[in-house]
């Protein structure tokens, strides 16, 4: 099916076409810029240093691990508050709404659980990005706030609201002691 694995050098060009999709970056926090290649490189070699606060990972088919389908990243790691900063996502338009969110999500909550020792993951998401939302709350994601009218999109303000979840309200999720109890 999917599975995550440390984003690789090779995996630009892919990301680097996302990153350059008007339509994608609508649905994404950030603001669409123009971003060529070297800038993408550049982008790479800060995570290759700062990988001690942040995972950044491919979520591929897991037959063929070339074929990169989406990015998941967990930043902003802070080992004092045993914290982290979600972000996800899925390239091609042909690839959403297939689970492959829900998987990386999944996955990622997991690896910053269980095997960094976070109790705590923070997004934000824009409040009309409602595919975005559903699956935050489907994988435990709790609303906490709205930055009301905080990120400038195609003309006008739109607010993005802030998720977190936290290691004990994930271990009580009714899926996860399901599959505990297999």
């Amino acid at each position: 099916m999917y599975k995550l694995r440390e984003l690789e050098r090779i995996d630009l060009d892919r990301i680097n076409k996302w990153r350059n999709d008007q339509n994608l970056i609508a649905c994404l926090g950030a603001p669409y810029r123009y971003i060529n290649e070297d800038v993408d490189h550049e982008w790479y070699e800060k995570y290759l240093h700062a990988r001690n606060n942040s995972v950044r990972c491919a979520i591929v088919d897991d037959k063929q691990e070339e074929v990169v389908l989406g990015l998941i990243s967990l930043l902003d790691i802070n080992s004092i508050n045993r914290s982290g900063v979600i972000h996800i996502m899925i390239g091609d338009n042909e690839n959403r709404g297939k689970g492959i969110g829900t998987f990386a999500v999944n996955e990622m909550i997991k690896h910053a659980f269980y095997n960094l020792n976070l109790r705590r993951i923070e997004l934000g998401v824009l409040e009309n990005n409602l595919p975005a939302i559903r699956l935050y709350e489907k994988t435990g994601f709790v609303r906490e706030g709205v930055k009301r009218e905080s990120n400038y999109k195609n003309g006008k303000y739109v607010s993005m609201i802030i998720m977190a979840i936290l290691r004990e309200d994930y271990e009580s999720m009714p899926s996860l002691r399901s599959e505990n109890d297999e």
